[in-house]
């Protein structure tokens, strides 16, 4: 076997392993714009609150210690303790919830029935309000995020590789834990939209909210459990690419990764959103790998929106997303 194809092998499996983490982040997309319509642009800065959350909570940080301290000159840091990795995450993800009540109470329940464009735009300013508030919680610096998550190469694929190629492959065991945890998490979601009653009621609301509404199903309790699965949702991808990169500002931006995931795997379906990600993370791993070095590198930074742009004109649905049929 030619020592191409080797690498090519370890840079498709490290793509699939990328795919994964850009699913994660898709995935809380996905659950708010099947219950309510809604493209929430503030995905990405759910993920970084919560994981700059996650590590306060774990770090016994005083939330607004800055702005405390700046107030009334004293020098609040911490409370004196740490929080175990299981409770920090128990805490967190009631965090998450009190969030999405709050988003539904205090903004998107003024807006019902308001036209696509101003919801978007509400999400746009929620996100820099989160991200405001997460600096003045946190502070801005970068943060490490342990939750004692296994980290680095995995030996046994190594040896194992090397064994079969002469060559070990550089598998990251924090990639492996990811798709794993992601797989699940799909499992989950699948089964509890396709089995729980809960499940079916958000179904009944993608569907049609009048008519949810004339069978006896709660908006509010819908709109808000949807955005406290979004949630903790955020809090996974958060948690994964932490860990991976330090729980830091940039984090955010891994919502617009997310776009051409979505726009592969289609707006509406949990399966395709995994589906994108990998599409997008194995594609731009082996573009990078086979035409980076002809074109002077990079294209991992604009190989997916391509990719995304190309699917928008022959399949504007995606690859699982209900086809669109209007009647005039």
């Amino acid at each position: 076997m030619s020592d191409q194809l080797i690498f090519s092998i370890e840079v498709f499996l490290n793509g699939l392993m990328a795919g994964v983490l850009y699913s994660l982040v898709a995935l809380g997309f996905v659950l708010i714009y099947k219950a309510s319509g809604i493209f929430n642009y503030a995905q990405g800065v759910m993920a970084l609150f919560a994981a700059m959350t996650l590590v306060g909570i774990m770090e016994g940080q005083v939330p607004f210690a800055g702005l405390i301290n700046a107030t009334f000159g004293t020098e609040v840091r911490n409370f004196g303790w740490t929080v175990p990795a299981f409770a920090g995450i128990a805490l967190t993800v009631g965090v998450m919830i009190v969030l999405a009540w709050g988003v539904h109470q205090f903004v998107m329940r003024h807006l019902v029935g308001q036209d696509p464009i101003i919801l978007f735009m509400a999400t746009i300013g929620l996100a820099y309000f989160l991200e405001g508030v997460a600096d003045l919680m946190w502070g801005s610096e970068i943060k490490t995020l342990d939750i004692g998550l296994p980290m680095g190469l995995n030996e046994t694929i190594d040896r194992v590789t090397y064994e079969m190629f002469g060559y070990g492959f550089f598998i990251d065991n924090l990639d492996i834990v990811a798709s794993v945890i992601a797989a699940l998490l799909v499992i989950a979601l699948v089964l509890f939209a396709q089995y729980t009653k809960q499940g079916r009621a958000m179904r009944a609301v993608a569907d049609d909210h009048q008519a949810a509404l004339s069978v006896g199903i709660d908006l509010d309790f819908i709109w808000v459990m949807v955005w406290s699965v979004a949630g903790f949702v955020a809090l996974v991808a958060g948690v994964m690419w932490g860990a991976k990169s330090g729980v830091q500002f940039s984090l955010s931006l891994i919502a617009l990764k997310a776009l051409p995931v979505l726009m592969l795997g289609g707006f509406t379906s949990i399966p395709g959103a995994i589906v994108g990600g990998l599409i997008i993370g194995v594609g731009e791993k082996l573009f990078e790998f086979w035409v980076g070095p002809l074109v002077g590198g990079a294209t991992e930074n604009w190989f997916a929106y391509v990719l995304a742009l190309i699917f928008l004109v022959f399949r504007p649905q995606g690859l699982f997303g209900d086809k669109i049929i209007e009647r005039v």
